[in-house]
């Protein structure tokens, strides 16, 4: 059975396209929360990794650069960041991040398709 994951979601702003996430241990991001705040940070976050994402909660998940987290909270440290996304983020339950279904392409290499019809590979309208 796959370890679940929960995504903690934090928006700086309610007019603002840019979300920031934190993958945290479920249980530990509850007791957190709830009961205690002296769970050390590393054993609530997977990691100190911030994703950003302009694009909502299903778009690329991408790393912020230090100057965005500079303009959105006040500062570019990792765990500075991480506990404000903590603290007023919301969290978000999750089967996987990012991870599909296993069948995709990677669309950078090309569609991987040869034309045999025509006698060869055509790269760029050249008969290669």
């Amino acid at each position: 059975m796959p370890k679940s994951l929960t995504k903690v979601i934090y928006k700086p702003d309610h007019t603002s396209n840019s979300e920031y996430t934190v993958i945290v241990n479920p249980e530990e991001f509850k007791k957190l929360c709830f009961t205690d705040t002296s769970i050390p940070l590393a054993e609530v976050v997977d990691s100190f990794t911030i994703f950003h994402s302009t694009q909502g909660r299903q778009g690329y998940l991408g790393q912020p650069s230090k100057q965005q987290l500079d303009t959105d909270f006040g500062t570019s440290n990792d765990t500075d960041v991480v506990k404000i996304i903590l603290e007023k983020g919301k969290d978000q339950a999750a089967d996987s991040i990012g991870l599909g279904t296993g069948t995709e392409k990677n669309l950078a290499r090309g569609g991987g398709s040869v034309d045999l019809n025509r006698g060869g590979l055509n790269r760029g309208g050249r008969q290669l």
